[in-house]
Order: structure tokens, then C-alpha cells, then sequence
């Protein structure tokens, strides 16, 4: 895994403004913000440049010492793997409450790191509640700012002490293209343990609780030379099954990274088979052109013999990705795994691929295509997903049919496994 820039950490308890603190600085809204305590479970990871100076952002989820139930204390976990990379630490205190003794436990336990630590107190937004700040150095660390993270008031007097000595950079330098993955399915059929089985170590919360996983987690790793950044996004629901505003927000979330993902991974459960809700958020991908493989996963579960007989109720449920390669894998043990990093690679390729105009246009002519409109020429005029412009000398549009062999027949002549290809008309007015 990388770790190419100096790494600032926002910690605190629960519902203190950390989530807000960290898509101010990135300038991205990229955690989940809402009332509701505990919105961010798993450490979220951002990219962030000031005066100069680039570096990580990592957003924890809100800390509670001490506690013995599952989620708080594997947020916990997270955290503490956050701490140890970290160059600065931002440790963030709602100014608005009184000092608990959660806070003086976390303070204790920052200070005994030995790293820098700079107090930020949140929801400072008027100079009248400036002088609430002089309680807060109690905690017993030295440099503390008034911010209001909602506001971005205070932030430029922040992060110049947070950033000082972090090596200064070109604001146009960006690392070299990494193609982005989203991990994609259902709650509950092994996301995270799949970002843990790709980047090689406990990155994301992995609870037998469904929908541990709420903000969508991202990674960066390089295999042979190519940069991979896999993004673990929040269990999809039916719309009916998401009451709460968080998981509401997390669905709005989940189908952003997929818009934003170069490949999505399917994930399918061998256990339960195919439902559903998983044509479902395979359609988010597909609409949205993304390359995309579906990944049967739990497939220690099942026998060898038997998968003849799953692919082919993965082609019958799902029709519309019967261009999406069908790999088995079991994330808990690792088996198939390793090969992913190829076939992403290999779908990323189809969707990027470019014909040329010539060499469509001699698969027209071979067609010998006479049905009306006629088509007179046709272009690729994108990738991501490969993007065909087809000239016709009438108005009206290609039946679904007629549009359906030709992408059939674009697909079988040029490849593009993986991708879906999409197919456009445009009438060419003759001079008259």
C-alpha cells in the first residue's frame, strides 16, 4: 500500500463535527454529515492541498473508550491504526458542551502517543463564544484553535500549524492515474471483507452486523506497477428498507462512488443466491456505464460441480450484464482473489478501448445492413463507457431491436468485455 503523503488525523467523540472538519479541509463532500450520532463507523480517507503543502485527511469515526460493544469498539480499532500513521493529529471537542471525562481519557491517550497534537474546539461561530476556548486547555494540550468547521471559520490559522513542515508541492501535482474500483452490492455479502482480502490488511470494519459499513472506504494499492484504488461503499437497500437518514444518505453516497468508479465489482452471495435487489444495483452501474465484473463470492460454500449451474442463473437473472465476466471467490479465505487484479485491469482496458472510424465503417459494409433508416456512417465519439455515434438518413430512431444487434455486433467484432457500449443517432439531413 501507498503512503505518499503526510497524514493529518481528526479524531473525537462521537457527534462533535469531525465529518463536517473533514470535508471543509478536503473541499469535497466526501464523509457523510448528519445529526444523527455515529454517522461515520470506518476511518475515511481524503485528499487536501494548502499554501502549498499537499496531504491525507483521515476522518474516524467517533471514539468511545472503553466500550465493550462491537461497532464502538472495532471503530476504535480503526483509529488506532489511523494514530499510528499519522504525521498531525487533530484532536476535535464540541465547544458548545462541557468537558466530559471521555474527553480527558482520549486527551490522555493522544498525549501518550507522542505526536503532534493540535486541539481544534468546533462550533466556535461568533467572537462571543471565543472566551468558552480558555476551558478547554484543561485537557492538557498546548496549541488549541477555535474553529467553526461548519463555517470554515478558523480553519487557514489551523491547518498552518497542523501543515507546518510538511514538504511543500505543486498544486497541479497529481499521482498517476489509478483506475477506481467500487465494491458494490446488497448489505451483508462481504465488501469489506473483500477490500480486506485486495489491500492485504484489516482496512475496513468487517462485522456479521448487516450494514456495518455506512461512508463508502477507499484504499490505494499497487500491483504490478498499476495503481488500484478500491472504494467499499454502504450496503444497498430498497428504498423501502432505508428509514433511517443516515442509511438514506448512505445510499445517495454509495451510488455517487459508483458514478465516480472507473470498474464496479458486483459482489453476489453464493449462499443466498441471486435476488433482486441485486439486478438492482447492478442497473446503478449499468446506467451509469461503468465496466463491471460480478464477483460470487462465499463460494467456499459451495462445491466446484455446482458452478456451471450458478453462472448460469447469474446470466438468466441478470440479461442486461451478459457482457460482465462472472469470477468466483471466497474474500474470507483469499481463493480467486489475486485474479481480480487482472480482470479489472482487463475491463478497464475494454472501456477505454477506441476504434477507428474506418474500421467500423468496414463492419457496416459487411453487415450489408438495408432496413430503414439506413445507416450512412458511424463514429465512436467516447470511452467510459465506449460511446458510438451511428449517422442515418432518416429522422426517426433505430428500432430497439436493429440497436440491439449492432452493439451485439460491435461487441462481437471489437471485444469490450466488461463494459457496456452505448449507442447514439443522429439524422444526416441530405443537401438538397
Amino acid at each position: 500500500m501507498e503512503s505518499r503523503l503526510p497524514s493529518v488525523v481528526i479524531v473525537g467523540r462521537p457527534n462533535v463535527g469531525k465529518s463536517t472538519l473533514f470535508n471543509a479541509i478536503t473541499g469535497r463532500r466526501r464523509a457523510i454529515v448528519g445529526d444523527e450520532p455515529g454517522i461515520t463507523r470506518d476511518r475515511i480517507h481524503g485528499e487536501a492541498f494548502f499554501r502549498g503543502r499537499r496531504f491525507e485527511v483521515v476522518d474516524t469515526g467517533g471514539i468511545v473508550l472503553q466500550e465493550s460493544a462491537e461497532i464502538p469498539a472495532q471503530i476504535l480499532k480503526q483509529a488506532r491504526v489511523a494514530l499510528e500513521r499519522a504525521a498531525h493529529i487533530i484532536f476535535l471537542i464540541d465547544g458548545r458542551s462541557e468537558i466530559t471525562a471521555a474527553d480527558l481519557e482520549l486527551a490522555r491517550l493522544l498525549r501518550q502517543l507522542g505526536k503532534p497534537v493540535s486541539l481544534a474546539v468546533n462550533k466556535i461561530d461568533a467572537p462571543s463564544r471565543e472566551p468558552l476556548v480558555h476551558d478547554f486547555h484543561t485537557l492538557g494540550i498546548a496549541d488549541v484553535f477555535p474553529i467553526s468547521a461548519e463555517h470554515h471559520l478558523g480553519l487557514d490559522e489551523l491547518l498552518e500549524h497542523v501543515t507546518a513542515g510538511f514538504p511543500v508541492a505543486s498544486e497541479d501535482e497529481e499521482p498517476a492515474g489509478a483506475i477506481r474500483v467500487a465494491i458494490i452490492g446488497r448489505p451483508n455479502v462481504g465488501k469489506s471483507t473483500l477490500l480486506n482480502a485486495l489491500v492485504g490488511q484489516e482496512r475496513a470494519i468487517v462485522s456479521s452486523v448487516p450494514g456495518t459499513t455506512r461512508d463508502a472506504v477507499d484504499e490505494t494499492v499497487v500491483h504490478e506497477g498499476q495503481r488500484f484504488t478500491f472504494v467499499d461503499t454502504a450496503g444497498i437497500r430498497r428504498k423501502g428498507k432505508t428509514r433511517l437518514m443516515a442509511e438514506k444518505l448512505s445510499v445517495v453516497m454509495a451510488r455517487r462512488h459508483i458514478r465516480l468508479s472507473d470498474v464496479a465489482l458486483l459482489v453476489l452471495d453464493a449462499a443466498e443466491g441471486i435476488v433482486g435487489l441485486d439486478a438492482t444495483i447492478g442497473g446503478y452501474a449499468h446506467q451509469e456505464g461503468r465496466a463491471l465484473i460480478c464477483c460470487v463470492n462465499k463460494w467456499d460454500l459451495r462445491t466446484p460441480r455446482e458452478r456451471g449451474a450458478f453462472e448460469r442463473q447469474v446470466r438468466e437473472e441478470l440479461k442486461f450484464l451478459d457482457y460482465a465476466p462472472v469470477a468466483f471467490i471466497s474474500a474470507l479465505t483469499g481463493a480467486g482473489v489475486a485474479a481480480l487484479f487482472d480482470l479489472v485491469r482487463k475491463v478497464y482496458a475494454s472501456a477505454s478501448r477506441r476504434i477507428g472510424t474506418g474500421e467500423l465503417n468496414r463492419m457496416l459494409a459487411d453487415l450489408k445492413m438495408q432496413v430503414e433508416p439506413r445507416i450512412l456512417y458511424m463514429t465512436q465519439t467516447g470511452i467510459r463507457p465506449p460511446t458510438f455515434l451511428a449517422f442515418t438518413d432518416r429522422p426517426e430512431p433505430l428500432h430497439f431491436s436493429r440497436e440491439r444487434y449492432l452493439i451485439n455486433q460491435i461487441r462481437e467484432r471489437f471485444g469490450f468485455e466488461g463494459t457496456p457500449i452505448v449507442l447514439k443517432t443522429r439524422w444526416k439531413r441530405s443537401r438538397s
